[in-house]
């Protein structure tokens, strides 16, 4: 489908221009001056030629086997030229005009008449309001920005046009490589998922990067995100992550999980790696086009200095990675060796006054220590040798073996011959340190994923448990987290003093009572719960208490319920809501009252593998206490991965449930359960029918 966007055979430009000022015009320059091979046919009724090329006078005039259109015309005239592309043939159309949507209701009147036209005539448009497509290999630049990066292997789609000038810009003066590159604008019809998709299949392209703001369709973009991600690594710059318009929600999950988490758990479940910054997202993309995956998490640092070299360390540490501890072995080596002031632990300092021979002996030696799994070379500006000789050295190190090497040649007006021949290489070079332990840090998540990609393609979810479909019609929750295995403290509800007395010696003492209510969250701050309960007396006083608390506080939905008293354990949350876009978003965490203090929490798409729920405790505080953390009891972790997964069938199983949290889930010592304490949930609007397909 998009591939003609990349490598048509004939392009026509309706609304050239002569007018150099005008974009028109660019389009035209920037088709010729980058040497595509295809014919170009400007359309202009006022000129004869632009630039040499002869002009059609109208849409009409074309030739019939046109492959692709670019259109810059005013806005109002856009429909009837896509009418007039579509008489003559043309599948294919990229409209750079803007003044649709963007502008208000008048602009999104004509991008509606747009569409409609576009789908009628089978045409697939790129935009509108976009600035439109690059292939360095065809080669070919549809756009009117000035600049074209040189031949690489990075892919790269943005909904932002700014974007792609300001890349062009960047790549052109640093010397970064580029296979394709495409502005989406409004995206009426080409979306982000499917541009992706297409530029993942791309044989020239070996990363895919993105600026995103939002996605067109959630299902879509997962579906085409992990079928590029399986393939080469996707990087997602996401813009607009902040809170602002995101729908209210009750529950405490609801409330901790919202947009900016719903984006991260989408991208950790396909595959995307995302970045924070533009300048992160390319260090990561130079890195994944050049050097292979590390094995493991095991870095060397090798330095000229000291000071560079601790700041790499502490990102190092902060990154998640280890400094390798290196064989005694290798250390017995480099003694040998090195000068006798510089240091053989890890980092290896070879001195300010050594030179690239001196380099080359650290560098083969780390790289051959079966200990190492990455390594950083550091040269901090010095006056002994030029840069581009260590350049040299590090290159053809690093191509010798297949462990990354990521070079932090320090400085900017010394070192553009070093930075040519490291690009040559293969080589991603950063100007501080810090940078690297990034670098290393997205390629590590990248072989975790690929590893757990597996695991994921084994998982059986288990089925619909029997009788769940009745519980959740009356909304009995904890009948239904029952049904999939979670054990629950029991509820009793009764309906006068009489009936509380005969479930409590039922029940057994001592017990608990609690207001259950919908509409309020936090019981414990209208004073709504009784614990530890010990007599006929005293859960009768409750009872009489906790009714006069529904009428003081006006709770119409409140009922009085009584559970068994579970003492001792470590409270933790579990929980999912449906997100709007992606399906449902599980969470879990710190529980309790503090839930929303703490804001202890991680969270991942359902359903989730054994593997998954393992990164969801183990990304979390609550996850290190369960382990045992200073002198605590190690609790029951299994327990607790069984309600994570239990969660997320019970998610993928009920699309007609909106939210649904345990909190607390109390985890007992190692061996004796986890049982869940509150149980809320609610109901998708019934007129409402979401969707979700499995990622």
């Amino acid at each position: 489908m998009s591939e003609v966007f990349f490598t048509p055979k004939s392009v026509a430009v309706i609304g050239a221009s002569r007018d150099s000022h005008k974009l028109g015009y660019g389009v035209i320059r920037n088709l010729i001056e980058y040497k595509f091979k295809g014919e170009i046919y400007p359309v202009n009724r006022h000129a004869t030629e632009i630039l040499g090329m002869p002009c059609y006078s109208s849409i009409e005039e074309l030739p019939r086997d046109t492959d692709l259109a670019v259109i810059i015309v005013p806005a109002p005239s856009v429909t009837n030229a896509v009418k007039q592309c579509g008489s003559r043939g043309i599948k294919h159309a990229i409209v750079v005009s803007g003044g649709f949507r963007e502008t208000g209701d008048e602009g999104a009147k004509l991008e509606n008449e747009l569409k409609k036209t576009a789908s009628e005539l089978g045409i697939r448009l790129i935009g509108p309001n976009c600035i439109g497509t690059i292939d360095t290999h065809t080669p070919i630049n549809t756009t009117f920005v000035v600049g074209m990066p040189q031949q690489g292997e990075i892919g790269f789609v943005s909904q932002s046009g700014a974007m792609v000038a300001a890349v062009i810009d960047w790549a052109t003066g640093a010397g970064v490589g580029f296979s394709r590159m495409v502005s989406l604008g409004n995206q009426v019809d080409v979306s982000e998922a499917e541009m992706a998709r297409s530029i993942g299949d791309d044989s020239q392209t070996r990363v895919v990067t993105a600026y995103m703001e939002g996605v067109s369709d959630g299902q879509k973009f997962l579906e085409n995100a992990r079928y590029v991600a399986e393939k080469k690594p996707f990087i997602v710059l996401k813009g607009g992550k902040s809170e602002k318009g995101a729908e209210a929600v009750r529950s405490h999950t609801g409330a901790l999980s919202g947009t900016r988490e719903a984006y991260s758990a989408a991208f950790n479940k396909c595959g995307v790696q995302e970045a924070s910054t533009m300048e992160e997202m390319f260090d990561w993309a130079r890195a994944f086009a050049w050097q292979p995956l590390p094995k493991g998490n095991r870095v060397a640092v090798l330095t000229n200095a000291g000071g560079p070299a601790i700041l790499a360390v502490d990102a190092i540490e902060k990154a998640g990675l280890e400094l390798s501890p290196l064989s005694d072995q290798t250390k017995d080596y480099l003694k040998k060796r090195l000068p006798a002031a510089a240091s053989v632990n890890n980092p290896v300092d070879v001195l300010a006054g050594s030179g690239p021979a001196t380099y080359t002996i650290a560098l083969e030696a780390l790289l051959n220590d079966d200990t190492v799994d990455a390594v950083i070379v550091i040269q901090a500006p010095q006056d002994w040798f030029l840069p581009a000789s260590l350049a040299e050295v590090v290159g053809e190190a690093a191509g010798l073996h297949q462990k990354p090497v990521i070079a932090s040649i320090m400085g900017k007006y010394s070192v553009d011959e070093a930075l040519a021949i490291l690009h040559k290489r293969k080589v991603p070079n950063v100007s501080f340190p810090e940078r690297a332990a990034s670098i290393l840090s997205a390629m590590g998540k990248r072989r975790e994923w690929l590893e757990l990609r597996t695991v994921q393609k084994k998982f059986q979810r288990p089925g619909k448990a029997e009788g769940a479909d009745a519980f959740v019609k009356k909304q009995k929750w904890e009948n239904l987290i029952g049904t999939y295995g979670i054990e629950t403290a029991g509820l009793h509800q009764p309906d006068n003093p009489e009936e509380v007395i005969e479930s409590a010696n039922k029940m057994g003492y001592p017990v608990v009572m609690k207001i259950s209510s919908q509409t309020h969250t936090h019981k414990t701050e209208i004073g709504g719960i009784r614990v530890n309960l010990k007599t006929d007396e005293e859960v009768k006083q409750a009872w009489l208490d906790l009714e006069k608390l529904i009428d003081l506080n006006e709770i119409s939905d409140g009922v009085i319920v009584m559970q068994q008293m579970i003492t001792g354990g470590q409270e933790v949350i579990v929980g999912f809501r449906r997100d709007s876009q992606f399906g449902p978003l599980l969470l879990f965490g710190t529980g309790g009252t503090d839930v929303e203090l703490y804001k202890d929490t991680a969270t991942a798409l359902a359903p989730v593998c054994l593997e998954e729920a393992k990164n969801l405790i183990e990304s979390t505080i609550a996850g290190k206490k369960l382990k045992g953390w200073r002198g605590m009891p190690v609790s029951d972790i299994p327990a607790v991965e069984k309600a994570i997964i239990a969660m997320g069938s019970i998610a993928a199983e009920h699309p007609e449930i909106s939210e649904l949290e345990i909190n607390p889930l109390i985890v007992r010592e190692n061996g004796k359960g986890a049982v869940a304490v509150d149980v809320r949930g609610t109901l998708v609007n019934p007129e409402i029918k979401q969707e979700y397909s499995e990622v």
